[in-house]
């Protein structure tokens, strides 16, 4: 089906200049009156059209309000250090854990990684996905403290047919609750028109970014849920970040505050890697969240510098629901980020995002910056080759360093095109290498590794277009160059 302009339609291109958000909202009107003969589809473009409008008007509202880089200051107290939160010894934990509610990010794809499906279904872990590691863990809270914390799924309309397929199998063990975030429509960046003629082609929909949270969670009717089952705090994090479990120090430290401390943003220290995260700052007198995208080009070198900012958020969040409800009804202040994409036939169209931890803002809020090990997220294979490996063990489903490295700092790896989809990556260790003693790992190029292989400080292998180098069972490659001749060099 094409939306067709007549004569007096075509009048809506010059009002779009001048009148962006009424033009939307007419032809939002217009995708509605197409879609009459499919029910289920009008009903949910009706549903979609408030908030995507809400949206939209605070994205142009936003164009003529830049943020003013001299008035940034950093949040200084705002920030807490991990090492000196308040272990009060005289507060009932049981009842802690009774008012906590876990809430996963679970709205990507493991296509980045060449997997199909939800990225929560990917083995990380001794056969296990990252959903079977969180419910683990929440299953021995659980039972440790003899109270019932939900595991809460935020789906996206990618996740949500096939996680309700996979949770089944967790009935017996985990209370586990969904709800899915909005689905709104791409814009052409052009005309500023939403890209869909109908309702069928889901590439021409998106979920507009995990800051949608707070709105669908309460639409969804399992914010009131929870605040009547007296839940008290969500702690919300990122499905694929394996480091976000649920601390006792910070469950304390916020009880602690009393009615003083309704949002916390976990942040850790900044690295070079990590130069294109979110970092906290004050602004007009509020901490508020910084994101790469809001920074001006002229400014970008700064916002980088581990100097200047020397945190990053890791999206581990703790929320009070009572909170959470409140803003929702008086309306939260967000920044709406606009992420552009080129399609296929060369069109560019732009997707309206929201960080959740832009909502900080609005909140008695505070910033705690805790270890490293704190953020463990699994983005592409070279982080899966650290989870896999002996640098790591298991403990009820959660994730401990080994005592036996020396450093509590994670190595560099960098591993090529050749080990990027999980599939080919799996297909070229017989068995995960020894790391524990590895400093900097590159691998570049057609390389496979045998059995019970050692790495240990800076190796660097590279196997040039055409060759193809194997590391035999039982290598012990330490600081050493391997080039496409399988010469081994001092490094």
């Amino acid at each position: 089906m094409n939306r067709m302009r007549s004569a007096s339609q075509d009048s809506l291109v010059d009002y779009e200049e001048d009148h962006p958000v009424q033009a939307m909202e007419l032809e939002l009107s217009m995708l509605q009156e197409m879609l009459q003969g499919d029910e289920e589809a009008s009903q949910r473009v009706e549903r979609m059209i408030p908030a995507f409008q809400d949206l939209y008007a605070k994205y142009h509202d936003q164009k003529s309000d830049q943020i003013e880089w001299d008035k940034i200051r950093t949040p200084g107290d705002k920030i807490v250090p991990f090492a000196s939160l308040c272990e009060s010894e005289d507060c009932d934990l049981d009842k802690l854990f009774d008012e906590l509610a876990i809430l996963k990010l679970n709205g990507g794809l493991g296509t980045s990684m060449g997997c199909v499906g939800p990225k929560s279904v990917i083995s990380v872990r001794n056969d296990s996905t990252f959903l079977d590691l969180c419910v683990k863990q929440i299953e021995q809270m659980n039972r440790e403290h003899g109270v019932k914390v939900p595991l809460i799924l935020m789906n996206s309309f990618n996740t949500d047919e096939d996680t309700h397929k996979v949770i089944k199998k967790f009935k017996h063990a985990v209370d586990i609750k969904t709800f899915q975030q909005s689905q709104f429509p791409r814009v052409l960046k052009e005309t500023l028109q939403p890209l869909p003629n109908d309702y069928s082609d889901l590439s021409e929909w998106y979920p507009p970014g995990h800051g949608d949270l707070y709105r669908s969670m309460a639409s969804s009717g399992l914010l009131d849920e929870l605040i009547e089952k007296k839940k008290k705090w969500l702690f919300i994090s990122n499905i694929d970040n394996l480091g976000a479990t649920v601390d006792v120090n910070i469950l304390k430290h916020i009880n602690s505050l009393g009615d003083e401390c309704e949002f916390v943003m976990e942040v850790t220290d900044k690295t070079r890697a990590d130069v294109k995260g979110g970092t906290l700052i004050e602004y007009d007198g509020k901490i508020k969240l910084l994101e790469v995208a809001q920074v001006p080009k002229e400014h970008l070198e700064d916002f980088k510098s581990v100097n200047k900012f020397k945190v990053f958020n890791t999206n581990n969040l703790w929320v009070n629901l009572e909170a959470i409800k409140r803003k929702v009804i008086a309306g939260m202040e967000m920044e709406v980020i606009e992420n552009k994409k080129v399609l296929n036939d060369g069109r560019v169209i732009i997707q309206l995002e929201q960080a959740v931890g832009a909502a900080i803002q609005n909140f008695k809020a505070i910033g705690i910056n805790v270890p490293r090990s704190r953020f463990l997220p699994v983005k592409k294979t070279s982080d899966l080759l650290l989870v896999m490996s002996n640098l790591y063990h298991l403990h009820g489903g959660e994730l401990r360093m080994s005592g036996q490295r020396v450093f509590k700092d994670t190595p560099l790896i960098k591993l090529g095109d050749h080990f990027k989809k999980v599939k080919h990556f799996l297909q070229r260790f017989e068995k995960i290498p020894d790391i524990i003693a590895l400093d900097h790992l590159t691998v570049s190029g057609d390389v496979y590794f045998g059995r019970d292989v050692i790495l240990r400080g800076t190796v660097i292998i590279i196997a040039n277009e055409g060759d193809r180098i194997d590391i035999p069972a039982g290598a012990i490659l330490e600081n050493k160059i391997v080039s496409g001749n399988l010469r081994i060099l001092e490094h």
